[in-house]
């Protein structure tokens, strides 16, 4: 009877690996991190290594109580076992309300995307057409979902990964800007590099960290990796420093071009970045990137 309830171990290092990215990586960097700039100015980027730090001590705890009991279940277990049937109680309600929250959002948000691109149909065909899929995919094998968040988690990476190379050519070769290097020099020359002092950086942490949400993922997905004590480990090894290299990198390649109080007030970061290098389809990249944001997290939700 035991082996029967076990679930099968199709999870992929690659595959966890990607899901933790694709889950600490979404509209809290693509359009959220704005807010962050504002609160904080440049020193947002002190904020998120420290949020860097905390994020990687949490998926470390979790790692390591992963591999040691690699169940099937949600991180309530490790509550339950280690602190009592009341904690793991109160996590578990606590994470499972978040994670109804989130899925509310994002399915929201997906009808909001499409409607950039199809402002006639209904929003709420948009939101009953990504549940239903969503479902019938997480009906498959656990293979079938772990290459799905590979691709949806891939194709936010790559833009990332675009985005801080084209601003780096901006910063040292003036590529799109007349072939005027912008250099670095906004990142203190409006009101100094604590723009808004400590508190403005203190205060910003609490965006920062809601951004770095769902590197929680790792504990939920023990039970389905294979070879647990070798996959988990190595994903979480490598994990936290690219997710802060894509958050920092990036931040600091948007403040280098552009003074940080002009941030946000004219959309996305990121497509001003495109725009700036001549890339005028830069809005319908970015609902693209968001739109597979929104579904890979969905599907993680349905998961949890």
């Amino acid at each position: 009877m035991e082996s029967k309830n076990k679930l099968k171990r199709g999870l992929s290092t690659r595959h966890i690996r990607f899901m933790a990215l694709g889950s600490a990586i979404g509209t809290g960097l693509f359009y959220g991190s704005a807010d962050a700039i504002k609160m904080a100015g440049p020193s947002v980027l002190l904020a998120y290594i420290i949020g860097g730090v905390a994020a990687y001590i949490i998926m470390r705890a979790l790692g390591e109580m992963s591999v040691h009991n690699p169940a099937a279940s949600s991180f309530s277990r490790y509550a339950q076992e280690n602190l009592g049937p009341l904690a793991g109680y109160i996590t578990g309600w606590t994470y499972c309300f978040e994670i109804l929250i989130v899925a509310i959002a994002d399915v929201t948000a997906f009808g909001i995307y499409m409607g950039v691109w199809f402002p006639t149909v209904p929003h709420w065909i948009w939101v009953l057409s990504v549940v239903l899929i969503i479902c019938a995919v997480n009906l498959m094998s656990v293979k079938v979902f772990g290459e799905l968040e590979f691709w949806f988690s891939f194709f936010k990476v790559a833009t990332i990964i675009i985005m801080i190379v084209a601003g780096f050519g901006i910063i040292i070769w003036g590529i799109g800007n007349g072939g005027q290097p912008t250099g670095i020099h906004n990142l203190w020359s409006n009101g100094g590099f604590f723009s808004n002092g400590w508190l403005g950086m203190v205060m910003s942490l609490q965006m920062v960290m809601f951004a770095y949400g769902g590197i929680e993922i790792i504990g939920i997905t023990a039970g389905e990796a294979k070879d647990p004590e070798k996959s988990i480990p190595r994903a979480i090894n490598s994990v936290p420093m690219r997710i802060l290299v894509f958050y920092v990198g990036t931040l600091f390649v948007i403040m280098s071009i552009y003074p940080w109080n002009q941030v946000g007030t004219a959309g996305s970061p990121f497509v001003l970045t495109f725009q700036h290098m001549g890339i005028t389809f830069a809005a319908s990249i970015l609902n693209f990137v968001v739109l597979t944001a929104s579904c890979r997290q969905l599907t993680v939700t349905y998961l949890a």
